[in-house]
């Protein structure tokens, strides 16, 4: 999902009482739906487009086979995952269990712990770009000049023409675009490419930095609001 855009969901269920149940409330959570009724061309949906969210009818043949096919996605971020299910067990995968029959309270209950876990997942992961120059400083107290690409809640991304490595602790001070002031941030590289790129986590930014940069960020988000009480 991009910062312009409504969270997707793909609901896969042939059972006419839960559809009739969930979807008109993620249309109240403003989360765009498509259906399906086969797990296995479910499998192949997934495989195409963008999804934050995914609700599961564990009751439908080959339903489990999609649920292990999204736990082992590799180098990407996993949906949300929540099962309709008229039994009541612990899934390895699974984020929130929805018992049938599905009421509207349960449903409308299950889907705001959802849209929570999304939504927090959402804000730990997007980057907005910048491409500021500024100058880090590493334990050496060496001066390495770089370009700051994009930031987000738990890093940053850059570029540099001096070697860095895995590992290198940076400090830097970021003067973020209508902000009027700089926020002082220690990161450590955690991934570097040969043309220069480079990938850094958060180890250290003071409480009110911590709240100019999260303040920055929150005004940048652009999801399409829900139209009931969520927590967030």
């Amino acid at each position: 999902m991009t910062p312009e855009m409504a969270f997707d969901c793909l609901l896969v269920s042939d059972d006419p009482a839960v559809v009739c149940t969930i979807d008109p409330i993620l249309q109240k959570l403003s989360i765009c739906t498509s259906t399906c009724q086969d797990p296995g061309k479910a499998a192949g949906i997934l495989g195409q487009v963008s999804t934050d969210l995914v609700i599961v009818d564990l009751d439908k043949d080959n339903s489990m086979d999609l649920v292990n096919r999204i736990c082992s996605l590799q180098n990407q971020q996993k949906p949300t995952m929540v099962a309709v299910s008229a039994r009541d067990h612990a899934i390895p995968g699974i984020h929130i269990l929805l018992r049938k029959p599905v009421t509207h309270e349960s449903g409308l209950n299950s889907l705001r712990r959802a849209y929570s876990k999304m939504l927090q997942d959402f804000r730990k992961h997007t980057r907005f770009a910048l491409m500021m120059s500024v100058n880090a400083t590493d334990e050496h107290q060496r001066t390495i000049p770089i370009i700051v690409t994009n930031i987000g809640r738990g890093g940053l991304g850059f570029t540099a023409k001096e070697c860095v490595k895995a590992g290198d602790l940076l400090s830097m001070r970021i003067p973020l675009p209508g902000l009027g002031r700089e926020i002082h941030i220690r990161a450590r590289v955690v991934w570097t490419r040969d043309y220069g790129a480079s990938g850094c986590a958060f180890v250290h930014l003071s409480p009110f930095d911590t709240q100019l940069l999260s303040a920055w960020l929150e005004s940048k988000y652009r999801i399409k609001k829900p139209l009931i009480p969520v927590e967030v």
